[in-house]
């Protein structure tokens, strides 16, 4: 749905609010009027039902207001007197239609000074959890949302088991494009395991400012942009376009900026012609393959810190595959003695990989030797032809569509290239892009597979590891990677953890609250 959509949406909403409750605004000393006006009418309400005037901006966060709603409906018929179970039902199952029956039938009396103290204490455990959800909803929304690293694409810098927080603020929070939606749920729904949506309508894409922009070699959480999955947990389940804020969230390393000219070489990023100087907490990994002369402890391979352990055997080359290892364990096993021979585990410059982006026959490019290739930037005109288009296409047809929703159409005709049935010669960017990419250079699924990032789906920026999890460890006490509890994502030389500190923190404040307690004047 568009702007000008939801605007007329607002407007009929605002008109069947007038004619629900125009009576009530007069019955509590206000006039009917008053119950006319957009935002106005809401602050007023918040008036008459004895609530505070910020309640009005909780009607107007998308999911935030599926709770708050509700809400609003039973505080209003309570402000009137009707207190009992069957009309807080009857408010709730007819999405508060039942306001018209009693504005326009019965006989009620504004209670002005009504306590808004719940009257049973399951009312007040509901009271507390509504608003309990309504908090972390909208802390989860636009400040800080907690995710869990599942692949060891960024092996060494953040590991499997990690969870995060996440600063949606860094980048500016992005408001859901879903306002049907369950509060504090991604794309499925646990247990149940159905979609946590209903996909219509859809709130048109908005981004709040941000206070930095994203910086090359940051590591940044985003939208999947390809994911076309129903659900993330069950891959053969079939497909569908989700919408843009229930695509499946991945993080990476942002490599490359919008203007940048990007190449891999044997393995490493090469920007505008000079290596990417990556910082030193970054440790890139690659695949080896290596021989031995008789069985080896596959033990052995933790000890060198290679986590991800054996991947098979390549039968043409005679030798074990390692996914993921780095420079200083390809030291350590070329000094075992068990091991004849270690080798690079690369593809060769030339050969093309038919899952690499573009996806062309243009460009014979693979996972190690790939590009030069531009990463596009908003405002910036390239050329478009039969050669060209490939790299764009899904820029043109995809992310940058019209503002209805609806993906712009390529033709191509021989080397004659059009875009909805025009002659298309040249294209301007709508919106910056980026290049991610994992440490864990053959054992990541990133932008070599996929292509650029639009901004608008950037998620946000991880800050904070709370908790790691090693789930092959034995024992519970050792499955904690303890000296990763509060350490920070970004900055330099090894993570610090402040766990202890937070543990003194609170010890500190039950000790205030229990002194301060004891303290206290009992009542008479």
């Amino acid at each position: 749905m568009s702007w000008t959509g939801w605007l007329l949406f607002i407007l009929l909403i605002q008109v069947i609010h007038f004619l629900g409750t125009w009576k009530f605004y007069v019955k509590a000393g206000r006039q009917a009027w008053e119950a006319a006006i957009p935002v106005y009418n809401a602050v007023i309400l918040m008036k008459i039902i004895n609530r505070p005037w910020w309640w009005t901006i909780l009607l107007f966060v998308p999911i935030v207001n599926l709770i708050m709603f509700p809400v609003i409906w039973v505080e209003t018929i309570r402000s009137f007197g009707r207190n009992s179970t069957t009309d807080t039902a009857l408010v709730l199952l007819t999405f508060g239609l039942y306001i018209y029956y009693i504005n326009y039938t019965q006989d009620v009396t504004y209670i002005n000074d009504r306590s808004l103290k719940p009257r049973t204490s399951l009312g007040e455990w509901v009271s507390s959890i509504l608003f309990a959800v309504v908090a972390a909803t909208i802390v989860h929304t636009y400040f800080m949302q907690p995710f869990t690293i599942p692949t060891s694409s960024l092996e060494k810098t953040l590991l499997v088991g990690d969870f995060l927080f996440v600063s949606k603020y860094h980048y500016g929070a992005r408001t859901p494009t879903t306002p049907l939606s369950f509060p504090m749920v991604h794309d499925t729904i646990p247990v149940v395991h159905t979609k946590s949506y209903i996909k219509e309508p859809q709130i048109p894409y908005f981004r709040f400012p941000g206070f930095q922009d994203i910086e090359r070699n940051d590591i940044v959480v985003f939208s999947w942009p390809v994911d076309t999955l129903v659900n993330i947990t069950n891959p053969n389940g079939g497909v569908d376009i989700k919408p843009l804020d229930k695509k499946s969230n991945y993080v990476k390393r942002c490599v490359g900026l919008p203007g940048d000219s990007l190449e891999v070489r044997d393995g490493y990023v090469f920007i505008n012609g000079k290596p990417n100087d990556l910082p030193d907490r970054a440790k890139i990994q690659f695949s080896y393959g290596f021989k031995t002369n008789g069985n080896i402890n596959p033990a052995i391979f933790k000890t060198y810190d290679i986590t991800d352990g054996v991947s098979g055997y390549d039968e043409n080359k005679k030798a074990y595959v390692l996914p993921a290892v780095s420079e200083e364990a390809v030291r350590k096993l070329k000094a075992n003695p068990s091991i004849t021979e270690v080798f690079p585990y690369k593809a060769d410059k030339g050969i093309r990989d038919f899952g690499v982006f573009p996806h062309s026959d243009y460009y014979k490019w693979n996972n190690d030797f790939f590009g030069p290739i531009y990463i596009p930037k908003k405002g910036v005109t390239v050329e478009i032809n039969t050669k060209s288009l490939p790299l764009y296409r899904r820029i043109i047809e995809v992310y940058e569509g019209s503002e209805m929703g609806i993906a712009n159409q390529i033709q191509v005709n021989g080397t004659q290239v059009s875009m909805n049935n025009k002659p298309l010669t040249n294209y301007t960017f709508k919106q910056d892009y980026y290049w991610m990419m994992g440490d864990n250079r053959n054992n990541s699924q990133d932008a070599r597979s996929w292509g650029y990032v639009p901004f608008n789906h950037v998620l946000g920026k991880p800050v904070f590891i709370w908790m790691s999890w090693d789930s092959n460890a034995q024992g519970i006490m050792n499955k904690i990677r303890w000296e990763r509890m509060f350490t920070t994502v970004g900055g330099s030389g090894e993570p610090v953890s402040y766990f202890i500190y937070f543990i003194g923190l609170v010890i500190a404040w039950f000790a205030f609250d229990f002194f301060r307690k004891k303290k206290k004047p009992a009542k008479k």
